[in-house]
């Protein structure tokens, strides 16, 4: 079950992908030829992962591979910031636990704004959990849709599940949103290192 749920990739961010690929080939291919290459690894490693788990700096590498595409779609428009702490880089997180928050900022948050979109990726260890964050300036979602959902997208819900069945009840995923200012998704896991693992 959870490795059903970990080996999704959203086709809509595929095809978006492939369309500007398309749309790059003339223009400008040598863009085309690096979002292709930044698109195959991404896929590589959905193909390659075998591990449930990976430290928080493997993690932090797979959402760089998908931000690199989105900033070649986005352009200067989109911005990253990333707060980690160097402590908990090698915390043990359940493998592609980011990217899809990451997708959901851009596609509901960033992907309707008007101006720079910004989002900030955080992480810390803090009394025996990893707190995790991911942060956007986007459209936000209404009050009333955030409470008759619980979630927003597909992408959170898979998050929400798979956290579910890996940790019962012993996890937070929380959302918060203000319309007209932005979204932040705040993940709580217990503190997990497996040295052995991160130094092999």
């Amino acid at each position: 079950r959870v490795e059903a749920l970990a080996n999704q990739i959203n086709p809509h961010f595929l095809f978006n992908t492939l369309t500007s690929i398309s749309s790059l080939i003339r223009s400008q291919p040598e863009t085309a030829r690096v979002l292709i290459v930044k698109l195959s690894g991404l896929l590589r490693r959905l193909l390659r992962q075998q591990e449930h788990f990976v430290t928080l700096r493997e993690e932090l590498s797979a959402v760089d591979e998908y931000l690199d595409i989105e900033r070649i779609r986005f352009g200067a428009s989109l911005v990253v910031l990333k707060l980690i702490d160097d402590n908990s880089l090698d915390l043990i997180v359940p493998s592609m636990l980011l990217q899809p928050i990451v997708e959901n900022s851009i596609k509901h948050g960033l992907g309707k704004k008007v101006g720079e979109g910004r989002i900030t990726i955080s992480a810390t260890r803090r009394a025996g959990h990893a707190v995790i964050e991911v942060v956007d300036n986007g459209v936000g979602i209404p009050s009333e849709r955030l409470e008759a959902s619980g979630e927003h997208g597909i992408g959170l819900r898979n998050v929400n599940e798979r956290l579910r069945v890996i940790y019962g009840a012993n996890y937070q995923l929380r959302l918060h949103s203000v319309p007209g200012e932005g979204t932040a998704a705040r993940i709580e896991i217990p503190e997990l290192t497996l040295p052995e693992r991160a130094s092999a």
